[in-house]
């Protein structure tokens, strides 16, 4: 049966039309043998590649794969950086307990230093007093000693009692050759009856440091060293050197 439409303005095909036109349609395709090859679909789709031919699986194993190696990267990355970091807190450690005991030493040896400059020690190693402080007698001006003297042949060694600075050298009259030093703490020490000095005015001493050598040079019966302690650096202003010796740690 056929169908016409009125010739004249195009309009849209109403539903009837279309339904019509899908029924005209699926007559022809069975008669033209079509749906005989629709009807032959379900084979075609059985002799569909499956999944695992086409290549789909290997490449998701790939994926895999790859994904553990990152995560095996990551690890290990996180334990290098964990260990760098325990590296440099270990460093840090040992940096500041080196530090720490460089300070400590520092500390040691200034303390050592302040000691040692602090201390005091004889004018003449492993000897004695033979004349004392105060001793009468025609020997002297004064009428009386103005130190003491210690036993010691000529050429022994005499040291700086004590941190000074020399602030006379030379003749000194009776004294002979003689040195002066002003202490650290104020004090003044002479030296008196050497043969040889071996400091000039100015120079910083320090306790047992060899200023000189023994002798009997100047007003003397024999070779000795005449120490004296004063509050200046000139005679007349002795004190007692035994006493100064000793309230500074040395017995004479």
């Amino acid at each position: 049966m056929a169908f016409t439409r009125a010739a004249g303005k195009h309009r849209r095909p109403g539903r009837m039309h279309r339904t019509t036109a899908r029924a005209a349609g699926i007559a022809a395709l069975t008669t033209t043998g079509v749906l005989s090859t629709l009807a032959a679909a379900p084979a075609l789709a059985a002799e569909t590649p499956r999944p695992e031919d086409t290549g789909l699986t290997p490449v998701v194993t790939v994926g895999d794969s790859v994904a553990a190696k990152i995560d095996e990267q990551a690890v290990a990355q996180h334990k290098a950086a964990a260990q760098k970091q325990a590296e440099e807190a270990a460093r840090k450690r040992a940096a500041a307990q080196a530090k720490k005991a460089r300070e400590a030493k520092e500390r040691a040896a200034r303390e050592a230093e302040r000691k040692r400059l602090n201390a005091f020690v004889a004018p003449i190693s492993d000897s004695y007093v033979s004349t004392g402080y105060k001793t009468g007698g025609s020997l002297w001006s004064s009428g009386s000693h103005t130190g003491i003297d210690f036993h010691a042949a000529s050429g022994t060694t005499v040291h700086a009692v004590g941190t000074g600075t020399v602030v006379q050298t030379g003749w000194g009259g009776a004294y002979g050759n003689q040195i002066v030093i002003r202490m650290a703490d104020g004090m003044y020490t002479q030296y008196g009856h050497l043969s040889s000095i071996g400091v000039s005015v100015g120079q910083k001493v320090v306790p047992g440091q060899q200023i000189g050598l023994s002798g009997s040079t100047g007003n003397t019966t024999g070779p000795h060293l005449h120490f004296e302690a004063r509050t200046g650096p000139d005679y007349g202003s002795d004190v007692d050197p035994v006493a100064y010796l000793r309230k500074h740690g040395v017995d004479a």
